[in-house]
């Protein structure tokens, strides 16, 4: 490893951490996996730390190597660990969603500004090069007006036994899928926190495994990026409350029928996302571009793991480097959409 290579350590050993995150660390430039901690300390050697593997979580944070704590447990589990984490000096990188609600990432993000730590919400789609591209497409005002949004993700698979299915850990699709719908709606629209219209979904056992929402651009106008190009299309006459705002539809799933979908429809042109608009990682993939008059075009990115740069991103700005990351202010802003989405869906408020 590089003198300058950042240490990462694991809190767990679950398929995200031993499938995508531990690959993408010893893979990483300027960044190597330190330590692991899981309940059996046999599967955290398993994910080949160059230092210690432990049994106890507690032991990550005290290892002083570890320059990165990756929160990789149960949604139920983020706030205490990466609390934590921050008191103990330490950057963190958590699994999504950050927190179980907006009152729970605030004080996880009042933790990382008092501790002076970064704080990383692990939207790893927003790393690949073609969402890093259909983002700067968008503002820079090459699609004209908004008026129309459509993001999806659902996907199916057997999830018995799975926290995901379990109320009591966090489960539920718009916790695991429906946070990058909503977040993917954002920079689409360049807003901050859009307002939830209105929301239905299908819940089993105490957990939404299918959900829906209309959204409208927030009526006090903040957006995300300084002076983006007007949002004031007609509407949507089905929506009340909407205004003169575009058309914003969210949709996920988990065990469900599998869907993907990112289409932000334009005056001038509309931008798609084709494929796996979430998930594309290690194959190549494509952007569509179609113009109100003339040719449509495609931009096509070659095979890459945005997960590995996320980890380089983040090891990046640990060691000063001037690199985008997403904000505090960005993972309150998916915690408050996703807490009124779920209310309406669940029909019980935000834990607080």
């Amino acid at each position: 490893m590089s003198p300058r290579s950042t240490g990462f350590g694991f809190l767990g050993a679950g398929g995200i951490a031993t499938g995508a995150l531990a690959p993408a660390v010893h893979a990483a430039h300027g960044a190597h996996l330190q330590a692991v901690a899981a309940r059996s300390a046999q599967r955290a050697a398993a994910l080949e730390p160059v230092g210690r593997a432990y049994d106890d979580y507690a032991a990550v944070l005290a290892d002083d190597a570890v320059d990165v704590v990756y929160v990789a447990l149960s949604n139920d589990l983020h706030e205490r660990w990466t609390v934590a984490a921050l008191e103990a000096g330490k950057h963190v990188l958590c699994e999504k969603p950050l927190g179980l609600d907006v009152a729970q990432v605030r004080r996880m993000t009042d933790a990382a500004a008092a501790a002076d730590r970064l704080l990383v919400e692990a939207w790893w789609y927003r790393w690949h090069p073609r969402t890093v591209r259909a983002v700067e497409l968008v503002r820079a005002g090459a699609l004209g007006r908004v008026d129309r949004v459509e993001t999806e993700f659902s996907f199916d698979a057997d999830l018995s036994g799975n926290y995901r299915v379990d109320p009591a850990r966090g489960g539920g699709g718009i916790y695991d899928v429906g946070c990058y719908a909503v977040d993917a709606a954002r920079w689409a629209l360049l807003a901050g926190a859009p307002d939830v219209l209105s929301a239905e979904g299908e819940v089993r056992d105490g957990v939404d495994v299918r959900a829906s929402a209309r959204l409208a651009l927030p009526r006090d106008g903040r957006a995300a990026a300084a002076e983006p190009p007007p949002l004031d299309g007609p509407g949507s006459p089905e929506a009340p409350g909407a205004g003169d705002g575009p058309v914003v539809e969210v949709r996920c799933g988990i065990g469900t029928r599998p869907e993907q979908l990112v289409a932000v429809y334009g005056e001038d042109a509309t931008l798609v996302l084709g494929g796996e608009s979430f998930t594309a990682k290690d194959a190549p993939c494509t952007l569509y571009l179609h113009p109100a008059r003339g040719p449509g075009r495609h931009e096509d990115f070659a095979a890459v793991d945005p997960y590995r740069l996320m980890v380089e991103g983040v090891a990046a700005a640990v060691r000063g480097e001037d690199v985008w990351l997403p904000t505090a202010q960005d993972s309150l802003d998916v915690a408050a959409v996703t807490d009124r989405f779920r209310e309406l869906v669940l029909g019980a408020p935000a834990r607080g």
